[in-house]
């Protein structure tokens, strides 16, 4: 016989499924498509319990049955090893093949842990709870940032966003060259990768890393015996389908008896997409028991891993885009068969209550099927044989989402997070268009502020934003009460304060640089690259950021001083504390005038909007005329936000703001700024 030869397709693999909010668990028969209109086992008006947050206790998940058991496989070599020995002899004896899992990966999109299984009231979650009964829940599991293409630039590369510079949403960057996406790891490895189909990554040259990519990508399509990686990302709790279509009447749960959260007000409109939400959660989850299903018939479930997750937190406002839990917490089952139970770090259905973030899955996978961890990837492997210790907090950090900037950057350990606000003039709640556009609660949530009809908490979401930020979860799950100037708590605030500085600086976070500087600072290379270089001062640009930003008017000799630096980005950072100071600015006033004329335009334009504080509206609005114009994307719309809020300020009549955009030939997204200022009566 011939000896069989291992030519890069493996044989007689195993299976690694990863799953997030998308397919029903293995073991589950396929459900029955979901009818909105017709529930068999919950009434309409069921009245739920009051809101118990998910780390408020354990929720007791549904006895496995036999359905739901992995079924032993037996297991078959055909064919037997020719040995021939030093001597002539033959020798045969039964092959057995590596063994490695395949990876299907289901996502599903904008959802925080409203699950049952994470003890959410409200849920109506089945396969998914019966997913948990089988395997890992991780408390505390986070996406590094609350919006998809961000989160999805993370897990991709396997590196912080920000490291890279990919943190800005719907971005094009470029990355250096030989740093390969996780998929094209995978695939020297010997994997079938496949995605279905959501890409979103922030990345420059429409990479094509997967064997494919398409609404048609199936781990079918394999080779014989080769082990497979396949995404399945699920899309019914998209904050597009937050809102119930038109005509839609009934509810799982009657919308007058949602439990809402504090901060959103009672109107119908929000009780209305909350009861709607939680309907299309539902749906979400039997289409992930319809993947599970799939896995089960096909004889593939013993042999897989099943990795369950949402992409980040959603989908109403407050959720996504959102540095906080309801913006970046995510659920996350792993299921682990049998062959790779020694693996698992507690029995199933249990808790792991290490925190873990998306920049650790992709070595997580490289650990679990004994590939190697490139060097640069900076996640920490939670599973598999080369699992790391564990992380004792995660980074999080947004950049630009859509057209509106506002950069923050966060950690948060098992029992607390704080958060460093670099845009404490900019409210949490701006006016994204597409929120707007596709929720009633976003636009009815915004119409009580203007009317005066929210109380302090439902306010502060449209309110400029406090410098700095520090929560004890436990018993504040809505993160409501900031204890940032709390003295019984300044030992383990000033203890996150440094991690989250050190995090930043390890990283040499490209954040801190305007979007608008990218290409000129990266030059013919990257903006990693420059960010890597001595040319990059992160620890004095971080001192200064954390100056600037402080409100504190006694900072303000060195934001002078920062005026004169050389370095640009220096330069910008002291012109924003002198914006966010205010009037208390005015001793910067004619540094500020000369500014300008900087060399480069989001200097002028941080500069700009400073001195309509200090009677120099019309220069400031010479100035933004200008850079509206600018070939350079970034710039232009970093100007058209400076317009917004200097109309909003009282510092430029927004018939004047009007005129300067009116003609404008914009491309996405600073066309939405566009027409924004152009709908304002």
């Amino acid at each position: 016989m011939m000896l069989p030869v291992f030519d890069g397709t493996p044989h007689a693999f195993g299976s690694l499924l990863i799953f997030c909010p998308i397919t029903p668990p293995l073991g589950m028969s396929r459900p029955r498509p979901f009818n909105p209109m017709s529930f068999d086992d919950v009434s309409s008006d069921l009245a739920p319990r009051p809101t118990v947050h998910p780390l408020a206790h354990d929720p007791v998940l549904p006895a496995a049955g036999p359905s739901s058991k992995l079924r032993p496989r037996r297991r078959w070599f055909h064919g037997f090893v020719e040995i021939v020995a030093a001597i002539g002899a033959l020798a045969t004896e039964p092959l057995r093949g590596a063994d490695r899992p395949n990876i299907l990966w289901i996502t599903s999109e904008d959802n925080s842990p409203y699950l049952g299984s994470y003890g959410d009231p409200q849920a109506q979650t089945p396969h998914l709870d019966a997913l948990a009964s089988q395997g890992l829940r991780y408390r505390y599991a986070f996406a590094n940032a609350p919006v998809c293409s961000t989160a999805r630039s993370t897990l991709i590369t396997g590196m912080y966003a920000t490291s890279l510079g990919v943190h800005n949403h719907r971005s094009r960057v470029r990355i250096p060259a030989e740093f390969k996406l996780y998929p094209e790891h995978l695939r020297a490895a010997g994997y079938y990768a496949t995605n279905n189909a959501k890409t979103d990554y922030n990345i420059a040259g429409n990479p094509q890393p997967w064997n494919a990519s398409s609404n048609q990508a199936h781990y079918r399509n394999r080779g014989p015996g080769q082990p497979f990686f396949a995404v399945f990302n699920l899309g019914s709790s998209h904050e597009s389908q937050v809102a119930p279509k038109s005509g839609k009447t009934t509810f799982r749960i009657a919308p007058e008896k949602i439990v809402l959260p504090p901060y959103h007000p009672d109107t119908p409109e929000i009780r209305r997409d909350w009861a709607n939400y939680y309907d299309q959660m539902t749906i979400m989850d039997g289409e992930a028991g319809a993947l599970l299903a799939e896995l089960e018939q096909a004889g593939l479930a013993d042999d897989t891993i099943v990795f369950y997750c949402g992409d980040h937190g959603g989908a109403l406002p407050r959720g996504k885009r959102n540095i906080h839990d309801s913006g970046t917490r995510v659920p996350l089952i792993i299921r682990l068969p049998p062959k790779w139970a020694h693996f698992a770090p507690v029995k199933p259905g249990g808790w792991v209550e290490d925190p873990v973030s998306f920049v650790d899955f992709p070595v997580t996978f490289f650990s679990l099927i004994g590939a190697p961890i490139p060097e640069h990837y900076e996640g920490k492997a939670f599973l598999g044989e080369k699992k790391a210790a564990p992380r004792d907090h995660v980074f999080l950090y947004r950049g630009r989402m859509d057209e509106r900037y506002d950069t923050v950057r966060a950690v948060r350990d098992r029992e607390a997070r704080y958060v460093r606000n670099y845009s404490p003039h900019r409210p949490w709640g701006q006016q994204y268009s597409y929120p707007f556009e596709v929720q009633p609660s976003m636009r009815s949530w915004y119409a009580e502020f203007t009317a005066g009809r929210t109380n302090e908490i439902q306010s502060a979401y449209w309110k400029p934003k406090p410098a700095e930020e520090f929560y004890l979860l436990a018993g504040d799950p809505h993160e409501l009460r900031n204890l940032v100037a709390d003295p019984q708590h300044a030992a383990k605030r000033t203890a996150l304060q440094r991690k989250l500085r050190a995090d930043i600086i390890a990283t040499r976070d490209t954040g801190f640089i305007p979007e608008g500087m990218f290409p000129r600072l990266a030059g013919d290379k990257t903006i990693y690259d420059y960010a890597q270089s001595s040319a990059y001062p992160i620890e004095r640009i971080v001192d200064l950021a954390d100056r600037a930003t402080s409100r504190d008017a006694g900072q303000l000799p060195a934001l002078r001083t920062a005026l004169d630096d050389p370095h640009p980005v220096i330069r910008y950072w002291g012109a924003l504390g002198c914006l966010i100071l205010q009037e208390k600015s005015a001793p910067a006033k004619d540094r500020l005038v000369a500014l300008l004329r900087d060399d480069y335009a989001d200097v002028r334009i941080v500069a700009a909007e400073a001195l309509g504080y200090h009677g120099e509206s019309n220069a400031a609005l010479a100035t933004l005329a200008e850079i509206v114009k600018s070939p350079q994307a970034h710039e232009a719309l970093a100007a058209l936000n400076t317009l917004e809020y200097m109309w909003r300020a009282g510092h430029a009549p927004i018939t004047r703001v009007q005129s300067m955009v009116r003609d404008l030939k914009l491309v996405e997204p600073a066309d939405r700024m566009q027409r924004y200022l152009l709908s304002v009566k």
